[in-house]
């Protein structure tokens, strides 16, 4: 059994029900308990404002605001607040980005169950986690600075970027960011002259190189 999780109270944020209830079984069989589920982003920093749990476990790729977004709005509400971001893409862009946000682990979700159960423990303990498969790549961009063009992005403009190469319109980004269409168009505007990109299309080809999303 993993001792470091006997005790601890850990939120899940994962739009899929059927994998949070993996997570909650592995997590209660290591003797956590799941204080509260989330399946979007601002479910996660309602919940985590009432629970108050020990760690969050919680997906980048969800409805609304999504979940950068989510750990965003999270450390400024709470700089402490102990966070292990889960994607199912094996890029290096969003990983970088969930740590330098505050993020105290990564993990690929692809990644082993009893690798899941040491990512949330050593999130627990305060300690820093990134998934071995990443480790690599993650700590060449951060040393290569701002090679690819993507890592150029703002943080608002990653968040509409991935919404945007999603199939999301800008009146739907728009809506899930609470801001107005014009605003999006702004970013729109940038995340082009950024990427080279001249549509739609573009950009969802662009995500797809970088591992952003499945082809």
């Amino acid at each position: 059994m993993n001792k470091s999780l006997q005790g601890k109270r850990i939120l899940l944020a994962d739009d899929h029900a059927v994998v949070r209830l993996g997570f909650r079984l592995l997590l209660e069989g290591a003797g956590a308990t799941v204080v509260g589920e989330a399946e979007n982003g601002e479910s996660a920093v309602r919940l985590y404002a009432e629970t108050n749990p020990d760690v969050v476990v919680m997906d980048v790729s969800m409805p609304g605001i999504g979940g950068l977004a989510a750990l965003e709005r999270l450390m400024v509400w709470e700089a402490k607040a102990r966070v292990l971001m889960l994607s199912a893409h094996n890029d290096n862009i969003v990983p970088v980005r969930a740590l330098r946000l505050g993020a105290r682990g990564y993990l690929c979700k692809r990644a082993a169950p009893e690798e899941f159960l040491r990512a949330v423990g050593q999130v627990a303990a305060d300690q820093r986690y990134i998934d071995p498969e990443l480790a690599q790549a993650v700590a060449l961009s951060q040393l290569s600075g701002t090679a690819n063009p993507v890592e150029t992005l703002t943080e608002k403009e990653l968040a509409v970027f991935l919404k945007l190469a999603g199939g999301r319109s800008v009146n739907e980004v728009a809506e899930d960011f609470c801001l107005s269409p014009s605003t999006v168009g702004t970013h729109l505007y940038h995340i082009k002259q950024k990427l080279n990109a001249q549509n739609a299309a573009e950009l969802t080809l662009v995500a797809v190189r970088n591992g952003l999303l499945e082809a």
